[in-house]
């Protein structure tokens, strides 16, 4: 059964409980790729493969550009994130054109693992395959991401987004979490840390893969409105481009949506820089071993997961935007905190590792959940590619700024301590945003943390 109306879930009974769990399996599935694959091994392992191309001290040469081995990775981020910002609108749009979501994620989706496993010939100095293989992993990642976030308005009203939105974070938590439980076994038998991270990047993709089986079984593409599921002959990448014109354009109409992303571009762009070079930042600055790395970061997982579903029930009393406004002070305490943490202190970075874990779920499921109840129904796909630029690893001007200040300055403190600024921005601007007035304009339910009644369509003023 299909709901036209915003606000209201496009699945009933059995079919929306099959689409639920398949939804929660994907993210179970791939969310391997942005805790073993990003934030523990890549970081680490690319610049490692570079430095043994080039030396320590030596520079990489990419189209004439030097690039210090240390900052590879951060520049191959940085890289994907511009890419992305052309490549994710379009496939929102075509997704959103042509109805076909499962798809299209599962495509993405199976692509991304198959680049993870071969990343397991990445040996050597062999950099130029594992930045091929990074960029691959990266892009059909974030696409997927895209795609995934754009179905929780199907399998979801107004009422029940935050709920689902933090549990489907939470099994992706746990699902990650389980994996690198795996790889922190391993690394008590597996002394040689190049063949470790092989091991375990190999592992992720067969994760990913083997998980996405479930939804491939179980997902199904939701109802499409007649008008929207013609393609009218036109190619789908002319049309995909061609509705991307539409959606900027139809964007200008909705201010209080348009200052919410501005917002979420900022301060995610921070989050995601943090989390993805918290690895290299306690390796390299503060000389903890890789066996305390993946103990703080396994614990991250699974605290994480507390953390989604904690958040979302404070959602729930006293709202999405109040509960992200919080987590916003908490993170620019984070950033603070890091510059100051002692060096070979493993039980410091722990419990700076907690106190992160406790509102990194929260923030992403929640600012999720509330972007969703903002955009028109059946736009939703164009609306997440838009909102997806700055997340799940594509970010770009953290990362670069990370890299430029390491480069110059020499120091992972400065470094790490400048991204406070992506912090304190976006939560100004966050500020700003009435959400109750971009629910109304968007034409969905208010949910009753904003005064609506359950199952009760927005009225547009």
């Amino acid at each position: 059964m299909h709901n036209p109306q915003g606000g209201g879930a496009s699945f009933v009974g059995p079919a929306l409980r099959r689409q639920r769990f398949a939804w929660y399996t994907y993210g179970w599935a791939a969310h391997t790729f942005e805790t073993t694959v990003v934030a523990v091994f890549l970081s680490q392992y690319l610049p490692a493969v570079a430095t043994n191309a080039v030396g320590a001290n030596g520079r990489l040469h990419v189209i004439g550009i030097p690039i210090a081995p240390g900052s590879l990775f951060t520049y191959v981020a940085s890289f994907c994130a511009f890419l992305l910002v052309v490549l994710m609108p379009v496939v929102g749009a075509v997704a959103d054109r042509f109805g076909r979501k499962r798809e299209m994620l599962l495509t993405f989706g199976f692509l991304g693992a198959a680049s993870c496993a071969a990343m397991w010939f990445v040996t050597g100095s062999n950099w130029g395959l594992g930045v091929g293989l990074t960029i691959a992993a990266y892009v059909t990642y974030t696409c997927g991401k895209v795609i995934y976030n754009s179905m929780l308005p199907d399998i979801a009203a107004a009422d029940d987004r935050d709920r689902v939105s933090s549990l489907g974070w939470a099994a992706g938590y746990v699902g990650g979490g389980l994996l690198l439980a795996i790889n922190f076994v391993l690394s008590f038998f597996i002394g040689d840390l190049a063949e470790l991270a092989r091991i375990s990047l190999g592992l992720a993709g067969l994760w990913w893969a083997g998980f996405a089986l479930v939804p491939l079984r179980l997902l199904r593409n939701a109802p499409r409105d007649a008008a929207k599921a013609g393609t009218g002959g036109a190619s789908v990448v002319t049309a995909g481009f061609a509705q991307l014109g539409n959606t900027l354009r139809h964007m200008r109409g909705y201010p209080m949506t348009l200052l919410f992303l501005l917002a979420y571009l900022i301060y995610y762009d921070g989050i995601n820089t943090v989390t993805t070079l918290a690895a290299q930042y306690g390796s390299q600055e503060l000389k903890l071993t890789q066996n305390t790395l993946l103990t703080a970061i396994l614990i991250v997982q699974f605290t994480a997961f507390g953390g989604a579903l904690l958040l979302g029930r404070f959602a729930q009393r006293w709202g999405a935007k109040r509960v992200v406004a919080w987590s916003l002070v908490v993170w620019i305490g984070v950033v603070v905190a890091a510059y100051f943490l002692p060096a070979h202190e493993p039980l410091a970075f722990d419990a700076l590792a907690i106190g992160l874990s406790i509102v990194l779920g929260g923030t992403q499921a929640l600012s999720r959940s509330l972007y969703a109840g903002m955009i028109p129904a059946g736009m939703e796909a164009e609306y997440f590619s838009l909102y997806e630029v700055s997340s799940s690893g594509s970010s770009i001007f953290g990362t670069l700024l990370f890299g430029i200040a390491l480069q110059n300055f020499g120091s992972y403190r400065v470094a790490i301590v400048s991204l406070m600024v992506f912090f304190v921005v976006g939560l100004v601007l966050l500020a700003r945003v009435n959400v109750a007035k971009a629910v109304e304009a968007a034409g969905n339910a208010l949910p009753a943390s904003l005064g609506g009644r359950p199952g009760e369509p927005a009225s547009v003023g």
